[in-house]
């Protein structure tokens, strides 16, 4: 990465290959839903007081890694329309979205289905909808809560397929908006931005949807109620990119901001987490309670999700001390199979308390934390280096030929789930 102007810092705008320091974010965010399961499944986070309530929202991490999706998966998509270079193809991008996820959750699905739910493993139409990762949109599920038995996560994986999907229509719309009338670089940049807060102001709508003219649950796990976690990232890929474009402008002074206050914004993201701790959330485990209640957990939900990424997304991972702390080799190898920690987190769970002969909500949170955890990271670790990393280079070798953007750009996130 090379600097571009004495007062704009290197960063990921103009660099290749995967930033570091986000690595260290993936794996704190998927650590810190592994602690949220297993806090709920030994009763820890009912808990009356002030530990039990924070244990209770570790399901924030899950828009951290909407929010690492939007910012690493639009970022070409910002260079194209600010710097006018090409944006990725549609159908090599596709390609290795599918690549990526797909074998290693087909393996778990294909585990954990038998174990739990033999009584199912001969319905076709279940083996679809799981596979296609459309489940969440059965009206009438045959399974209750989120999902079958080990696999109740994968909703959040349901929404991050759904905004893959998307993103390419999206990007295509947004850079039609920006660059119409020859708009200059830092017009588009601006324009961009507007848009993005439009498209976000639409999971707020979509929350009263949920709730007028009835309640209607399963309309949470849809994409729409999450697309304000994916637009802070895009709005920060489009920050980097117009910081590097023009380093005397308006978005290199904001990154400037964010590189003379990381920890204050990490400050901010932990307030945040814990004003979403308090009932204004609504209830633990109760689905929320009524729509001022959703509101608020969108509102503080993004917060602190975007002032966890922003540092890490804007800075060189040398910049600050706490960008050297993510990009240590332990936080950067567990980021790099946190997707393996998501997917396995709950048949490890189920398994350890069959085998070990617990009952749920009987305590033993650290012994149950250290356990669960350590066979859920060697099951990662073994998925990532077996699984994933062959179908990644095997998606490398399909749409290297076809797209050369593509290969260059920085391995997008993969979610780390709540139930």
């Amino acid at each position: 990465m090379t600097e571009t102007g004495s007062r704009f810092p290197a960063g990921p705008a103009g660099g290749t290959g995967r930033l570091t320091a986000l690595d260290g974010i993936r794996a704190l965010a998927a650590l810190a839903v592994l602690v949220y399961h297993v806090a709920v499944e030994t009763g820890a986070a009912l808990h009356d007081g002030f530990l039990g309530a924070l244990l209770s929202r570790g399901d924030v991490a899950v828009p951290v890694f909407f929010t690492l999706s939007g910012f690493l998966l639009y970022l070409p998509h910002a260079r194209a329309v600010i710097e006018g270079t090409a944006a990725p193809r549609a159908g090599a991008y596709l390609l290795r979205r599918a690549l990526r996820i797909l074998p290693a959750y087909w393996l778990v699905v294909a585990v954990a289905l038998p174990l739990w739910s033999p009584e199912h493993v001969t319905d076709a139409a279940t083996w679809l909808k799981l596979l296609l990762l459309v489940h969440v949109y059965d009206p009438a599920p045959w399974w209750s809560g989120l999902g079958p038995a080990g696999l109740a996560q994968m909703w959040s994986l349901c929404v991050e397929t759904a905004f893959y999907l998307v993103l390419p229509l999206l990007a295509a719309a947004l850079a039609w908006f920006a660059a119409r009338k020859g708009a200059d670089p830092g017009r588009r940049a601006r324009r961009l931005l507007t848009a993005l807060a439009a498209i976000s102001a639409l999971s707020y709508l979509w929350t009263l949807l949920v709730y007028y003219p009835e309640y209607r649950p399963h309309l949470v796990t849809w994409l729409p109620r999450s697309a304000t976690f994916f637009t802070p990232g895009m709005a920060l890929a489009v920050v980097a990119v117009w910081a590097r474009r023009e380093p005397d402008g308006p978005a290199a002074r904001a990154v400037h901001a964010v590189r003379a206050s990381a920890g204050t914004l990490w400050l901010v993201a932990g307030l945040a987490y814990a004003v979403a701790a308090s009932p204004v959330t609504g209830p633990r485990f109760l689905g929320i309670d009524g729509v001022w209640s959703g509101l608020f957990e969108l509102a503080l939900y993004s917060l602190v999700a975007a002032c966890l990424v922003a540092p890490a997304a804007l800075l060189p991972h040398a910049a600050t001390p706490m960008g050297r702390l993510l990009a240590t080799p332990v936080l950067r190898y567990l980021g790099r199979v946190s997707y393996g920690v998501f997917l396995w987190q709950f048949v490890v769970l189920r398994a350890w308390y069959s085998l070990s002969g617990q009952q749920p909500f009987t305590g033993n949170l650290v012994p149950n934390l250290f356990a669960v955890g350590a066979l859920t990271v060697l099951l990662a670790a073994v998925t990532h280096h077996l699984v994933e990393e062959p179908f990644r280079r095997l998606a490398h070798r399909l749409t290297s030929r076809r797209d050369a953007s593509v290969t260059t750009s920085p391995e997008p996130s993969v979610p780390a789930g709540a139930s």
